[in-house]
């Protein structure tokens, strides 16, 4: 279907464009070229760690990060429900079990009471999410993992760039995943990493995205073998991607303000025009990025499908995860989340991206008013 207004429009620009065809021109290293240390660096230094370490999406760095960790067979891991599916599943990727916990409702995270809750002799790791580009708990969290002895990773795939008091979310917890994927506040179409400050787990991380092969020279330009020291994937960043990350990541607080901006002009209108919905804000001393522009509403499906009429593409994000036919039928999973569940019944993510016309968004917030006006009727 062709939308009047879609829910999102990847931010581009000629530097974009310079940086990969750079790389295509080069005739050589579109596996393993330059761009991808330089990626890492800039990663690290932006994200205030000491190490990145670069994937073809962020599942597949959630996948490698809990293998890195040591988390497998028998243990735990407590995950939200009120997320995409790929924050839930990477623990049955290494043989671990999902344990959903519910959320709180001003951040949309993880409950840290609820966790407390859930933790039980076998849970290894906490994975808790930044929710559409807000913050959550994660230093109540962040004291609960370590009361506990327990792991912390972050996923932070919808929050890069957002921070706590200066603080950068991905640096709370031993490892945060980031996702570069097209709706993402930084895009490489799919692609992702992780950062943390161990270089212990960054060289683990290293072998098991290429096969567990030692990086001791680019693979593609050697004579010589190298070694397989440990089992592996195939889960490398090509170097177009990594270009493009740069490029884009060199404009990212430029990204960020648009958003910012976009986000007060919808959080305006909406107060004063539609006040069947709420926007969700965050807490004091919050930088929320908004990687997404989600509102609570009332009649949320009849003015989602009101909206799809006039050519205006909203989404649910996220359905719980729990509630999903694998989770109720194959796993048996019959979690309850009063929290979750409300939360999710009520959501609706508007069209949002950087440089949002407000024309679009006037016609958006017209077509809600006129909305509930009917419903009303």
């Amino acid at each position: 279907m062709t939308w009047k207004i879609p829910l999102f429009r990847i931010a581009w620009d000629e530097s974009d464009l310079r940086e990969v065809e750079a790389v295509i021109r080069s005739g050589m290293s579109w596996s393993s070229g330059p761009a991808i240390g330089e990626f890492e660096a800039e990663l690290a230094r932006y994200t205030g760690t000491r190490y990145a370490v670069t994937f073809n999406s962020g599942t597949s760095a959630l996948h490698a990060a809990l293998a890195a960790h040591g988390i497998g067979s028998g243990d735990e891991v407590i995950v939200p429900s009120f997320t995409f599916v790929a924050t839930a599943n990477a623990p049955l990727f290494v043989g671990a079990t999902p344990v959903f916990a519910d959320i709180e409702e001003e951040t949309f995270g993880l409950d840290p009471e609820d966790v407390r809750e859930k933790i039980t002799d076998q849970t290894k790791a906490i994975l808790p999410i930044h929710y559409a580009g807000c913050p959550c708990r994660i230093r109540e969290l962040a004291g609960i993992a370590a009361d506990h002895d327990l792991i912390l990773i972050e996923d932070a795939a919808e929050a890069f760039g957002a921070d706590i008091g200066g603080k950068k979310v991905g640096t709370f917890g031993d490892s945060a995943m980031l996702s570069f994927c097209q709706n993402k506040i930084i895009a490489t179409g799919e692609g992702g990493a992780m950062v943390t400050d161990s270089r212990d787990l960054a060289e683990r991380l290293k072998l098991l995205r290429s096969h567990g092969r030692e990086e001791t020279g680019d693979y593609f330009s050697t004579c010589g073998a190298m070694d397989y020291v440990a089992l592996g994937y195939n889960f490398r960043l090509p170097t177009m991607a990594a270009a493009l990350g740069l490029s884009q990541l060199r404009r990212v607080e430029s990204l960020l303000g648009e958003r910012r901006r976009a986000a007060d002009f919808y959080r305006k209108g909406i107060r004063k025009n539609v006040p069947e919905c709420t926007v969700p804000e965050g807490p004091a001393g919050y930088r929320h990025v908004y990687q997404m522009f989600p509102i609570r509403c009332r009649d949320r499906d009849t003015l989602s499908a009101y909206l799809e009429a006039e050519g205006i593409m909203t989404k649910v994000y996220f359905p719980p995860v729990h509630l999903t036919r694998f989770q109720r039928e194959v796993r048996g999973d019959r979690s309850h989340l009063p929290v979750t569940e409300k939360v999710a019944g009520e959501i609706l993510s508007l069209p949002f991206h950087p440089g949002l016309p407000e024309e679009d968004a006037e016609c958006v917030m017209a077509a809600m008013r006129r909305c509930y006006d009917g419903v009303s009727r």
